[in-house]
């Protein structure tokens, strides 16, 4: 739980009645499972709170926990910027902003001209066959083992090395990589989260200049030749075009991923539907999005406006929880159960504007993913006694996931 915000001085507008403990601290870790504990609590309590350590560095910030308010902010250009969503740039005193995530119009409309694109539907029915393979490389690994650790050995590997091609970067060094993200985005030490985007920096500007020499077909190349109103991309802008899908390639569907599965493993009807039924994984796989949505990212106030009747100041961040938006009872009967046929209309990819532009990718790695490892792997189970220590915050990522079957 975050400190107790009584204690804290408080911004005159904001009403001492609504600042209250807000269990997902960014980089706090538990051994609960915070879908069954944390998020419904949240959804006990008023429509909105204010926390004093939910942005980055336990900074203060408000969380909505109603869709309908989350919605208004993503569409609402006016008050909120999505600039510094994330602090990365700022923290290593440099300018950039992640591109298009960090942007705002009328930019942010010229910058997804250039990333639309890169993740069209013919483009990602083109990697269909090899995605496939690339699974069945990894479980072919551990499938007679009788076990694996799921988050180390699949979750993890399989999706980021389906980024590192589309942005041919050496997948020996995917260890390092995911060192460096684990920096970003499960750390609440602010020196320590400076030193990952560091790292990832200076390692994306020296690819930047061999690709300058040597341009390929990959997604930093054709950032490189890309032009926005007649012009190539500054040196600001082509960083945040690299940086953002490298951050948002490396951990977003490991961690979906992750989540999923352990629900796979904890509920053996489910596990064996979808065993016998592989063409009903699309459909459940919205259902699993929705109930296990991992992210939260952030907005700053830029003009006084009122939201669910609560004053906003400019400066104040908003945390825009995907986790709480699509576990909303206003929205969803029976929010907390996974109904496989449910086949929902989610946030887990955002909404508006700032929808993820990556999602055709991402759900094609998950149903790839799921359909090979169910038609491998028998009947899997968690290993007893093996704790789950699932990260908080910005990203709710399961670290270890033990899974057992019979080889």
């Amino acid at each position: 739980m975050s400190p107790d915000a009584s204690s804290a001085k408080l911004p005159p507008h904001v009403p001492p009645e609504l600042v209250k403990p807000y269990p997902l601290v960014f980089g706090e870790s538990t051994r609960e499972d915070p879908f069954k504990t944390m998020v419904p609590q949240v959804h006990l309590g008023p429509p909105v709170l204010y926390s004093t350590a939910v942005y980055p560095g336990h900074q203060p910030g408000w969380v909505f926990r109603r869709a309908k308010d989350l919605q208004q902010i993503y569409q609402d250009t006016e008050h909120f910027s999505n600039k510094d969503f994330a602090p990365f740039a700022k923290l290593v005193g440099d300018t950039w902003s992640q591109v298009p995530a960090e942007t705002d119009p009328p930019m942010h409309n010229l910058y997804r001209g250039i990333i639309n694109p890169l993740f069209t539907q013919i483009r990602m029915r083109n990697l269909e066959t090899r995605v496939r393979e690339i699974a069945r490389e990894y479980i072919a690994k551990f499938q007679k083992r009788g076990s694996c650790e799921f988050m180390a050995e699949f979750a993890f590997r399989f999706p980021i090395a389906v980024f590192l091609e589309l942005m041919n970067l050496p997948i020996d060094r995917v260890d390092e990589f995911l060192g460096w993200e684990k920096q970003l985005l499960h750390s609440d030490n602010l020196p320590e989260i400076a030193d990952g985007v560091r790292k990832i920096r200076d390692y994306l500007l020296n690819v930047i200049e061999e690709r300058r020499r040597h341009p390929g077909e990959d997604f930093i190349s054709i950032g490189i030749a890309s032009k926005v109103e007649g012009r190539n991309l500054t040196a600001d802008e082509l960083m945040g075009f690299c940086f953002g899908l490298f951050v948002g390639g490396m951990d977003t569907v490991s961690t979906n991923m992750g989540l999923h599965f352990r629900h796979l493993a904890e509920n053996k009807a489910h596990q064996n539907r979808l065993r016998a039924n592989p063409t009903e994984i699309p459909v459940a796989l919205e259902e699993l999005l929705r109930a296990y949505s991992a992210v939260t990212t952030f907005r700053t106030c830029v003009k006084p406006v009122q939201i669910a009747g609560v004053q906003i100041m400019p400066g104040d961040k908003v945390a825009m929880a995907t986790t709480l938006a699509n576990r909303d009872p206003e929205v969803f009967s029976q929010p907390n159960e996974v109904l496989l046929d449910r086949n929902p209309r989610q946030m887990t990819f955002g909404y508006g504007p700032h929808r993820c532009v990556g999602a055709p990718l991402a759900r094609r790695e998950l149903t790839f993913a799921m359909e090979e490892f169910l038609a491998a792997i028998p009947e899997f189970s968690l290993k007893s006694g093996v704790p789950i220590v699932t990260f908080l915050g910005g990203m709710i990522q399961p670290s270890e996931l033990s899974l057992v079957w019979r080889s």
